[in-house]
């Protein structure tokens, strides 16, 4: 093998640290750029209308996005009720019985898989058995498919953050005749406290902007979400596609600049939440 020149060298390795540090300038740039036009275009539409009242057809006057605001809370709510326990049980399997196991690795690659699986899939399979066996779609329908793609998240970071917790505590806590299972929700839960509220906080922002599923589910609805099982749910995101793709009317476009900022700004949230919680706990 051939051996390089010390100048060669310095000149690649610093190459490769300006080639990557515009590459760094130019993603932010960009994404600066996109949080700067979202933020001007959402906050010409902020009025008290558009807070408080639903969501209504074009030339209706007094139209908002209440009703969008609160099916999504509905929906993602349920997700969550349903996602959240699976995925931290599904976790607690995966560290503390069968870490080393065949069907734990089965479970393991599976879950990675569903993490990589195309959202609209998601939707597809959850419109099979539930919409189209019921006749009508439902915020329900909607939840249970954004559960479905909190559960891999959810389960693998529980799995992650329990692994990082050292065998001393386990030991100690099983050696005084602690039961296995108080010595994972009261010892292990409370040392991996930061990381497991992390995992959950990501996968609610994971969902909280997906569309193509609630496209085949909840769908969209200019009502109240009332019927949360049995009719369409309004929600944000499917609002944003019905207003900034199927209208021509620039009031209805600004209602979708605002529905995208009110997601943008709890995305935002969300993650600077993530972060700050997973810093504290790696301290």
């Amino acid at each position: 093998m051939r051996k390089r020149g010390l100048f060669f060298r310095k000149s690649m390795d610093l190459s490769v640290k300006i080639i990557s540090v515009l590459a760094s300038l130019l993603g932010v740039l960009f994404l600066l750029w996109i949080l700067f036009v979202v933020f001007k275009m959402g906050f010409k539409t902020f009025n008290w209308d558009f807070f408080t009242q639903p969501t209504k057809p074009y030339g209706v006057p007094n139209g908002g996005i209440a009703n969008a605001i609160i099916g999504t809370v509905i929906i993602t709510s349920g997700a969550a009720l349903m996602g959240v326990p699976l995925g931290l049980l599904g976790g607690i399997y995966l560290s503390e019985f069968a870490r080393s196991t065949k069907l734990g690795n089965v479970i393991r690659f599976s879950a990675n898989v569903m993490m990589g699986l195309p959202s609209i899939i998601v939707g597809l399979f959850v419109y099979i058995i539930l919409v189209y066996t019921t006749k009508h779609f439902s915020g329900f329908a909607g939840s249970v498919a954004l559960a479905i793609i909190m559960f891999p998240v959810i389960l693998r970071t529980t799995e992650d953050m329990l692994a990082m917790v050292p065998n001393a505590l386990r030991e100690s806590a099983l050696a005084i005749g602690t039961p296995r299972w108080k010595t994972t929700l009261d010892i292990l839960f409370r040392a991996a406290k930061g990381g497991l509220i992390t995992g959950v906080l990501l996968s609610i922002a994971r969902v909280s902007g997906e569309t193509a599923p609630l496209l085949f589910t909840a769908l969209w609805s200019n009502s109240w979400p009332l019927s949360y099982f049995s009719e369409p749910t309004a929600n944000l995101t499917v609002s944003i596609t019905e207003y900034a793709t199927n209208s021509p009317f620039e009031s209805m476009q600004l209602r979708a600049w605002g529905a995208a900022l009110l997601i943008t700004a709890a995305v935002l949230i969300l993650n600077i939440t993530c972060r700050t919680i997973f810093r504290e706990a790696r301290r």
